[in-house]
């Protein structure tokens, strides 16, 4: 599972074999396969995009077009064992919604986010006036699909808020792991485990 992208593999690294699991926004299914491949795990994805839709069932996988916004609604409660969210809850419109949804059909849910507080980006704001470009966060301001910049921080108050249970966390600075003190400054992304409240 090396191929895959650093934050995919740390949640490749974590799911249980043997599991079910929902990808939201799962690409080109990318986890998925390496999951059925190594884990033999139940997958299952929703992906937004088309292209990427049928470039995962190409791969023999079980994905069907739709919008965590709208779609995950639908889903029964505790279906899955695994919810996964990667790179995907900053372009939610109502992120807080699709977390909810998340945590209610599977017992645990993965969140990955690219942190916008990493002090790469603090000092495009602060040096250059203008929204970073990044080789993590590529887009310019004006064709981003990120609609909400979530940092670490505001994540880490947001799931204690709701007394949400973080089961674990990872950061990444680059492609390496980087530890959690002063993660909100010095990680680019974020990996979380939750777990809903009893």
């Amino acid at each position: 599972m090396t191929d895959l992208r650093p934050d995919l593999a740390i949640i490749a690294e974590h799911v249980a074999p043997g599991t079910r699991i929902l990808d939201v926004g799962c690409g080109d299914g990318a986890l998925m396969a390496a999951l059925r491949d190594t884990k033999r795990v139940d997958a299952r994805g929703l992906e937004l995009d088309a292209g990427n839709v049928a470039a995962a069932v190409s791969r023999g996988l079980s994905v069907i077009q739709g919008d965590a916004d709208v779609d995950l609604a639908e889903y029964p409660q505790a279906s899955f064992d695994y919810a996964i969210l990667s790179q995907t809850l900053q372009t939610a419109k109502r992120p807080d919604v699709v977390l909810d949804h998340l945590l209610r059909v599977g017992r645990q849910a993965f969140v990955s986010f690219p942190n916008f507080a990493h002090w790469r980006v603090r000092m495009s704001l602060l040096l250059g006036g203008r929204m970073p470009v990044t080789r993590l966060l590529p887009e310019r301001w004006y064709d981003t699909p990120n609609i909400h910049h979530v940092t670490i921080d505001d994540f880490r108050s947001f799931v204690g808020e709701r007394g949400i249970a973080v089961e674990g966390a990872w950061f990444l600075s680059g492609d390496k792991r980087t530890g959690t003190a002063a993660a909100n400054i010095f990680a680019e992304h974020a990996v979380f485990l939750l777990r809903k409240p009893n």
